[in-house]
């Protein structure tokens, strides 16, 4: 399967890159950290694109998606709204997954959901369990209050057992997280869903806990742009 994701001009990429290397650090009102401040970055990317220096592009399902999204009412997000945006659903999203074991962590304005196998699914089982079906009730009302977001779910496996059955088992497990967060009321055309099996480990295979690691289902955010 192709690993689809958002594509960004070089042009873009580097007068993006040298502008906000000198952002301010400021805290974060809703999580408490230290950070780049988001909306400075958004701005200057929004204002690059504005005069005609470059385009964010999305390639394959991405660009349909986001299309898909604009027919059915949802408005992409421009500029220096992208990163106020997704500060507050982060902190909400931090809020509702503490003390769940489900970490969120963020890289640039993407915010991704990690979630155990051994607390989401039973040993070779692709029916979400009870324990992970209370904490997607909360994350599919945050995903539905925050319409303008794409959501990548991605099942992974270890490598230990037959190849096929791994791949097969973290796209199923990855169907089923999508499954229940749609009857949550999150829309399909926002959805993309990936079976990696064991090609993108977090940790070592050769031990018990890097195995355990390894088996995961993430939930990217990614804002839509436009």
């Amino acid at each position: 399967m192709m690993n689809l994701k958002l594509t960004t001009l070089p042009l873009v990429c580097a007068l993006a890159c040298s502008l906000t290397l000198n952002s301010c650090q400021t805290t974060n009102p809703y999580t408490g950290e230290q950070q780049t401040s988001r909306s400075t970055s958004g701005a200057v990317i929004g204002g690059l694109i504005g005069a005609g220096l470059g385009s964010l592009t999305g390639s394959g399902s991405t660009d349909r998606r986001q299309k898909a999204m604009v027919g059915a009412g949802i408005g992409a997000l421009a500029g220096g709204l992208i990163g106020d945006y997704m500060d507050k659903q982060e902190a909400e999203l931090r809020h509702h997954l503490e003390g769940t074991g489900v970490s969120v962590t963020r890289n640039g304005d993407n915010l991704i959901l990690n979630m155990p196998g051994d607390i989401t699914f039973a040993t070779d089982s692709s029916s979400v369990n009870d324990r992970a079906r209370n904490t997607l009730d909360g994350v599919g009302m945050i995903l539905a209050k925050y319409k303008r977001t794409m959501v990548d779910i991605t099942g992974h496996t270890d490598n230990v057992g037959n190849s096929t059955y791994n791949y097969q088992l973290s796209e199923k497990r990855a169907r089923s997280v999508a499954g229940y967060l749609k009857d949550g009321g999150v829309m399909n055309q926002r959805i993309l869903i990936h079976g990696r099996g064991p090609d993108q480990p977090t940790a070592s295979n050769n031990t018990a806990a890097g195995r355990q690691a390894n088996r995961r289902v993430t939930i990217e955010l990614v804002p839509s742009q436009s």
